[in-house]
């Protein structure tokens, strides 16, 4: 049988483009609007209620006029909502059914460098509950340049306490990070520092932080080292758990977000920023050592040079029925990402 060169030609076509998908950068089903000045880090707020109707929070890191603004699943800008003016808004995080003066509500807690604190806001109208911030490394010269954050909330008492991390700061290279226990009384929250903890290899800087509440873990990145593990719980200890992530990656190692496929098993996901991608590391360890998380897989994105990340795996109405992934990317947006599309590159491996 006779073959036409087009027909050649299409059928070659067709066959690279079947094998292109993977090692393609995934791409995003929705793109945000843009914020002002410098997108940073993201945060998810499940509306418990009505899940498609959840928000993304992003921070827009600038001096004095930055903020923390809403957006809805599809990317567009709630101009109603948001924590506005900041100085310096680096990171983000959310927890949810905290007690303050009676009222059970969900909070937001952005770092404000600027003005070396942290600050709590109600959501979702992101209405400040805090008095006007909660000062953190108030014993360091250095204190006013506090990055990430991240909360964990105790099972056992449903204490909330506030993980933090700081550009520079002490020289004891074994206490970088604090941790505050969130606290509410007439006035709002404040913040009551119940421990220091924490390595740091003394190179690049430590920002992103991510609490894993459910295993009582928290996992933070040492840019130019690796992801270091300690206890959440601040009466367990400070001793070290793991290191991981120590070596491919092309620069700094950046945002963290934890999706769980059941209660114990599931990915911890770790900007590998300089190459535009994520690495992916197993939650559950071994059975011999549950402190052992071994590289699954490397998902390209098109997010460039992406700070921060967050995912869920609960579902959030039709364009996510398995979760999303939404990454921060350095053209001042946060990129959304239909978990299906990761899952499918995760498993294929």
């Amino acid at each position: 049988m006779r073959y036409s060169y087009s027909i050649l030609v299409v059928g070659l076509l067709a066959s690279c483009m079947s094998k292109q998908p993977e090692n393609a950068a995934i791409k995003p089903i929705y793109v945000t609007d843009s914020v002002t000045y410098d997108s940073d880090d993201p945060a998810i707020w499940i509306n418990k209620k009505d899940p498609a109707n959840s928000l993304i929070l992003g921070t827009d890191k600038q001096e004095q006029d930055g903020g923390v603004y809403a957006f809805d699943l599809k990317g567009n800008l709630l101009t109603d909502r948001k924590a506005y003016p900041l100085d310096r808004p680096n990171n983000v995080d959310l927890a949810y059914d905290f007690v303050l003066n009676g009222d059970t509500i969900d909070v937001a807690v952005a770092t404000e460098r600027g003005k070396g604190q942290i600050r709590v806001f109600r959501v979702p109208d992101l209405q400040p509950v805090d008095n006007g911030g909660i000062k953190v490394f108030e014993d360091d010269s250095l204190n006013n340049q506090v990055m990430g954050v991240a909360l964990y909330k105790r099972t056992a008492d449903n204490k909330l306490y506030a993980i933090v991390s700081r550009k520079e700061g002490t020289t004891n290279v074994d206490n970088y990070l604090y941790q505050y226990e969130l606290v509410s009384d007439s006035l709002g929250v404040t913040g009551k520092l119940v421990r220091k903890f924490g390595q740091f290899s003394g190179t690049k800087e430590i920002e992103a932080i991510a609490v894993d509440a459910e295993l009582g873990y928290v996992y933070y990145s040492d840019e130019h080292f690796g992801v270091r593990k300690y206890y959440a719980d601040p009466e367990k200890g400070n001793e070290e758990l793991a290191q991981f992530g120590l070596t491919g990656f092309a620069d700094d190692r950046e945002g963290i977000s934890i999706y769980k496929t059941g209660v114990k098993t599931g990915y911890i996901i770790v900007s590998d920023q300089g190459a535009h991608q994520f690495q992916v590391f197993a939650r559950e360890g071994s059975s011999e050592n549950p402190h052992l998380h071994e590289l699954i897989t490397t998902i390209p994105v098109t997010a460039m040079s992406s700070d921060g990340s967050e995912t869920t795996s609960v579902a959030l109405g039709p364009d996510f029925p398995k979760g999303l992934f939404v990454a921060m990317s350095d053209n001042k947006t946060f990129e959304i990402y239909d978990w299906r599309d990761l899952e499918k590159r995760i498993l294929s491996k």
